[in-house]
């Protein structure tokens, strides 16, 4: 039972294709160790110490532009790791619900850009906030910044913008509508700006900006993700009238429907569409 249980999880995180799998596993996987590794630091009573030197000084991203060069790696690094349980369950759970909402009608390929590039501009919001305002100017040298919460926020913010009217039910809440939750979440991180967690909110608020403009540019016909799309060999097809076809026309004339369906979602909500369109959404997200 152990052994099909190992099996099964394996699949959905390395093999299943969805990456709202692979990203929670990795996440949880690095947690799960490195909470173990911390262990003899604890007892030793050094714990605090021990978390500090193998994540905030070497995978955490610096604010201090001097760390830079020899830390670029950490604008990607820090999006995988977390201060504590309670930090990396709300952001698991957070990527899960609204991440797969987002694969109901995007591609894994634009889901893999929006979260890292959502933890790319979290991590650059932050530093810039840092060197920016003077209120940090004496803690900049050391602070750094680790957690998935700003690529987490770009995917909120990209299914609310994409589906605005879409409701998901809240214990305490009942239906709430996917904006006036990521609208939420903006307030309390602008809030946040005047507390000790300041840094997070920054970058928070990156990752938020990254969501709403990937959406808003891929509705007006701009793709950031065809970046890492394979460009397809160019094939010619017969129609039923015995005309030659440009296979990339007609792949074109889909887009264009699928542009029009989200339009319709974001106007009047996701019941609102037909079978017919519900079918043409759902096979899009497929390929």
């Amino acid at each position: 039972m152990n052994n099909n249980l190992l099996k099964d999880l394996k699949y959905k995180v390395f093999q299943s294709g969805n990456p709202v799998f692979l990203y929670i596993g990795i996440n949880v996987i690095i947690f799960v160790v490195l909470s173990l590794l911390n262990i003899p630091f604890f007892l030793s009573g050094k714990g605090g110490i021990g978390y500090d030197m193998l994540v905030r000084e070497y995978v955490g991203f610096p604010a201090s532009l001097s760390k830079l060069p020899l830390r670029f790696y950490t604008i990607i690094t820090y999006q995988f790791f977390h201060d504590g349980i309670w930090h990396i369950l709300f952001n698991m759970l957070w990527l899960f619900w609204l991440g797969n909402i987002f694969l109901d009608f995007l591609k894994p390929r634009q889901f893999h850009f929006v979260y890292l590039a959502g933890g790319i501009a979290g991590a650059l919001f932050y530093f810039l906030a840092y060197n920016i305002f003077p209120v940090f100017a004496d803690v900049k040298s050391d602070a750094t910044v680790i957690g998935s919460s700003a690529a987490v926020m770009a995917i909120i913010v990209a299914t609310a913008t994409l589906l605005p009217d879409y409701s998901m039910r809240l214990m305490f809440f009942g239906d709430v509508k996917l904006k006036y939750l990521a609208l939420a979440y903006i307030v309390l991180d602008l809030i946040g700006i005047a507390s000790k967690d300041a840094g997070g909110s920054f970058a928070h608020i990156g990752g938020a900006v990254m969501g709403f403009t990937y959406i808003k540019l891929l509705k007006s016909g701009t793709d950031w993700s065809s970046l890492f799309k394979r460009k397809p060999k160019l094939r010619v097809v017969k129609n039923n009238s015995g005309k030659q076809t440009d296979r990339k026309q007609t792949d074109s004339v889909n887009q264009e429907e699928i542009d029009r369906i989200l339009d319709k979602i974001s106007k009047t909500g996701y019941d609102k569409l037909n079978r017919q369109e519900k079918e043409t959404l759902f096979k899009a997200s497929k390929k």
